[in-house]
């Protein structure tokens, strides 16, 4: 849905029943996790206070320097798919009906094959779920930021069905599904647990509310095939091949083009305090679905591509990550923390408001700036992966990028560039300043527009 027709259908009084119309003020409304909901009015949830809102995040204690690296989580690394063309024929003729998986079902169901969910073996359980939206928690125990589900409207589902998944557009089959129940999610709960809110204007909400099927099935999976892309996705093994061994690797996560203060961010990172000083950065961008107005998947892949050309950085290494962004704020910064971890991360870069979102019709901030960092730190020795704050970079005319606090301290003469003004010179064709974007990247994103 474009977010003109949101709007309008947030005008009305009850839109979704269970969930918030717009208001006027996103935060107002907003909450983080709390310890119960039942008992509570949606008023009373949302006159928390901020403090109160940020303490509720905090479930563990801050990261030591022994934290245990790259163990994938919950010890093993899973991997489901079939080898060879005999079991995958045999697989494919035991299944009773076929169903084509959406862009986002089929990033979720190839990192279950792949491994880039462990421990999870298949679409999660209606208690997994429960425990999942409620504490952030497996039933066992272990951390585990969103759920992961599988949602539908049939009707026609029933447990010990086996259904062929397939991609849509190409026929490819990629998994089968042998059904373990089908149940209907609490999705208001859902929603003000995962994402903080329960308002439509936080995309993650519409996408919950009005996208996701009435129903949640469970399954084991078997992999078949991976999905075919316009760019090619390593699975955990694969990348972890790829790294050097005995060093702390750390990850970048982004979703858009690189430009020259990312460049400088997650290079600088290796020189924290906390990393090895033969360590290296994993440059992991998310290649599948995210909100409407993000660059396309393809795009973004060959701006990654000719940069990776550009400044052929031993110490760089890339890789490409088929993951449904949520915009859920500090839930999906333990996500992708625990998603590194499998792809053999040691380390992993928050960035300011990471995973946040706007409200569509106020423009409001669903999130607080930092948040998603205190999330992760309060996290990361559980976890198992250590934190690397992202630094405030500024360019100025004497020093190229420095700190804000240092550009501050000597006096510099600060330079900046607003995204808007950027796409505007970029679709002018102007030129644009080389302290600001790579000029590779740069005729890439003209040639796609």
């Amino acid at each position: 849905m474009k977010t003109s027709g949101l709007v309008a259908v947030l005008a009305g009084a009850s839109v979704v029943e269970g969930f918030l119309p717009a208001t006027s003020n996103s935060l107002a409304l907003r909450q983080s996790q709390p310890s119960c909901v039942s008992g509570k009015s949606k008023a009373a949830v949302g006159r928390q206070s901020r403090a109160q809102q940020q303490r509720q995040y905090m479930v563990a204690a801050p990261a030591k320097e022994d934290t245990v690296a790259a163990v994938p989580h919950g010890g093993t690394l899973v991997d489901l798919n079939l080898k060879t063309d005999e079991e995958k024929k045999a697989a494919i003729a035991a299944c009773d009906i076929e169903i084509y998986l959406n862009p986002r079902q089929l990033c979720d169901a190839e990192l279950i094959c792949n491994g880039g969910f462990s421990p999870l073996t298949g679409f999660m359980t209606e208690e997994e779920y429960t425990s999942v939206v409620e504490n952030n928690r497996l039933p066992n125990g272990l951390l585990f930021g969103l759920p992961v589900v599988y949602d539908t409207d049939r009707e026609d589902l029933k447990p010990g069905m086996k259904i062929l998944l397939k991609q849509e557009g190409n026929d490819l089959p990629i998994a089968t599904m042998e059904v373990g129940e089908v149940f209907t999610p609490n999705k208001p709960l859902e929603t003000l647990k995962c994402y903080g809110t329960s308002q439509l204007e936080h995309p993650g909400v519409q996408m919950v509310a009005m996208e996701k099927g009435k129903f949640y099935v469970s399954g084991k999976l078997t992999g078949l095939n991976r999905p075919v892309r316009d760019f090619f996705c390593k699975t955990p093994a694969e990348t972890r091949e790829d790294l050097p061994k005995g060093v702390d690797v750390v990850a970048f996560q982004c979703r858009n083009p690189i430009h020259r203060a990312h460049y400088e961010l997650f290079t600088r990172a290796l020189d924290a305090e906390n990393v090895g000083g033969d360590g290296v950065v994993m440059v992991h961008p998310t290649c599948g679905p995210t909100q409407a107005d993000d660059i396309p998947g393809d795009v973004r892949y060959r701006t990654y591509e000719v940069l990776k050309e550009e400044t052929a950085n031993p110490r760089v290494r890339w890789a490409y990550l088929p993951y449904s962004m949520h915009m859920a704020g500090p839930r999906e910064a333990m996500q992708h923390m625990m998603i590194r971890k499998n792809f053999g991360c040691t380390h992993f870069i928050i960035g300011r408001d990471m995973a946040g979102s706007k409200s569509s019709v106020t423009g409001d901030d669903f999130y607080g700036a930092y948040e998603a960092q205190e999330f992760a730190a309060a996290n990361s020795e559980e976890l198992g992966v250590k934190c690397v704050p992202s630094l405030n970079l500024v360019y100025t005319e004497e020093e190229g990028y420095v700190t804000a606090d240092v550009a501050e301290e000597k006096s510099l003469t600060k330079k900046s560039l607003s995204g808007t003004k950027f796409r505007q010179m970029l679709r002018g064709g102007e030129d644009i300043p080389e302290w600001f974007a790579f000029k590779s990247v740069v005729d890439v994103l003209r040639s796609a527009n």
